[in-house]
């Protein structure tokens, strides 16, 4: 749903002020709702003004600046601290995607890799066998 613009939600509430009907016919007149209506001058009465109130809207950011500046600094001191080593260090109480995602975006790498280099020497895996009856014999015991 778009927000209504000032130039309408000025125009509603004047259409109310000069009583040029009641509330149901003046929704109708604009083609808002009537919760709108209420809406509008509810915040006039409250606020003073009717713009958009987006900026109130949503849920809280839980992870704020001052967090970004701590997990910089104990990355920089120990990079490879886990997201939950990290989320218990900084104190937070939220789930570790989020700490993922806030890395993410203030363009902290997170990747873990092995401590030491990997073994160049030894294949870590058979190789795959081949198709149907081809292959080694089925015992190595001589007839």
């Amino acid at each position: 749903m778009r927000t209504l613009s000032l130039d309408l939600r000025e125009r509603i509430v004047a259409s109310y002020d000069h009583e040029e009907g009641t509330r149901e016919k003046i929704a109708h007149r604009y083609r808002v709702s009537l919760g709108m209506v209420k809406k509008l001058l509810q915040q006039r009465r409250r606020i003073g003004h009717l713009g958009p109130l987006h900026h109130r809207s949503g849920r809280k950011p839980m992870i704020v600046d001052r967090h970004h500046h701590q997990m910089r600094a104990l990355l920089g001191r120990k990079p490879d601290l886990t997201l939950k080593e990290l989320r218990a260090a900084v104190g937070l109480d939220c789930t570790l995607p989020a700490i993922h995602y806030v890395l993410k975006k203030i363009g902290l790498p997170y990747k873990k890799r092995r401590s030491g280099p990997a073994n160049r020497t030894v294949r870590t895996s058979p190789g795959r066998a081949g198709r149907g009856g081809v292959g080694k014999p089925a015992s190595t015991r001589p007839d």
